[in-house]
C-alpha cells in the first residue's frame, strides 16, 4: 500500500512529461509532412547528368586555364 504513495504521483508526473514533449512536437512542427521524406528517398535522383559541366567545356575546347591560348 504505501508503494501507491510513490508510483501514482510518479505516474501522473510522467504523464504530464510525455503530454509537454507530444505538445512541444506538434507545437513545434514535427508532424507536419509524414510522407514527404519517404517520396523524397523514392524520387532520389542519383544518376549523373549528360551535359558536362562549363568547366568541362572549356578544357575540352582547348581553353582550360589560360594554357593553351595564343
Amino acid at each position: 500500500m504505501e508503494s501507491l504513495y510513490l508510483l501514482i504521483p510518479l505516474s501522473v508526473l510522467l504523464v504530464f512529461l510525455i503530454g509537454l514533449i507530444f505538445w512541444w512536437s506538434i507545437r513545434s512542427g514535427q508532424f507536419d509532412d509524414l510522407e514527404g521524406p519517404g517520396y523524397r528517398v523514392l524520387m532520389d535522383d542519383d544518376r549523373p547528368s549528360n551535359q558536362p559541366s562549363a568547366e568541362a567545356a572549356e578544357v575540352a575546347e582547348g581553353q582550360g586555364g589560360g594554357q593553351n591560348r595564343r
